[in-house]
């Protein structure tokens, strides 16, 4: 029997990790650390013992705003978009109008019908002033929870339709077939696939919702932007409080990021 039947097969060699070490990222990273330093050294930072705890409170305010209008944003996505796909057509259109008004027109304009327009609107009826409802429609947040949870439910609900839509047919067909009821079939099959295939773009769409609350600071709430525009006013500084809070969303969206990833890397998926 000859050599090349009984020689062992030569396995390829996997693609290489590339270094930390090589000269363009070690350049680059004595890029960034001169800037770093620069801007530790150089600039005025001696007023932020002064709005630490300002900061801090901002950063929870913002925090919560994101997730209390995302998780109830996305509570209202999920029917918008299945009934975009199932029916009945005139709830299908009506969730198409919504969701294409909320998407056709700037969400600082929302944010000001709302507050300046039905908050002034309301103030105008003794019976709401004189109502348990007043003291809280006489505030800011209200109306700036209401403009970003209505923004992300227009948004997520066309992600959800689409997510809704591209969930294969055989699958549910067999889910029935085995004997669920429809709203088993919805719960277990129908809904975990279309979050699944969602989630990547609920990421995205969670991480623009972070970068939108800074608009709430133009109705008087007081969430980190605020706090930092109230920095500025008061030591006449513009790089410091911008370069921090350019810093402080950085790291909340990548914890949101990594966050969303290991959400994904959790739920498990089929094998090819």
């Amino acid at each position: 029997m000859s050599d090349s039947l009984t020689a062992p097969t030569a396995v390829p060699a996997g693609p290489r990790g590339r270094s930390l070490f090589e000269p363009h990222r070690l350049f680059l990273m004595a890029i960034f650390a001169g800037l770093v330093f620069c801007i530790v050294w150089f600039m005025r930072w001696d007023w932020l013992p002064q709005y630490g705890t300002k900061l801090v409170y901002g950063v929870i305010e913002t925090l919560i705003m994101l997730f209390a209008t995302a998780i109830v944003g996305f509570l209202l996505a999920v029917p918008i978009g299945l009934v975009q796909v199932t029916g009945p057509k005139p709830l299908s259109w009506l969730a198409l109008t919504f969701c294409t008004i909320i998407r056709g027109t700037p969400l600082l304009l929302q944010l000001w019908m709302l507050y300046y327009g039905l908050g002034s609107l309301f103030a105008q009826y003794p019976e709401i002033r004189q109502s348990f409802l007043w003291p809280y429609l006489r505030q800011a947040w209200p109306y700036g929870f209401t403009a970003l949870m209505i923004s992300f439910a227009a948004y997520e609900g066309e992600v959800m339709r689409g997510a809704f839509k591209g969930v294969p047919r055989g699958e549910l067909e067999a889910a029935a077939a085995y004997g669920m009821s429809p709203f088993k079939l919805f719960w277990r099959i129908w809904l975990p696939r279309a979050i699944h295939r969602a989630l990547p773009t609920l990421n995205g769409e969670t991480v623009l919702q972070l970068k939108a609350t800074p608009l709430i600071a133009t109705i008087t709430i007081v969430d980190v932007y605020g706090v930092i525009s109230r920095v500025r006013q008061d030591t006449y500084l513009t790089y410091e409080p911008l370069l921090l809070l350019a810093l402080i969303y950085l790291c909340l969206t990548g914890l949101l990021i990594y966050g969303f990833r290991l959400l994904e890397n959790r739920i498990p998926t089929r094998g090819a």
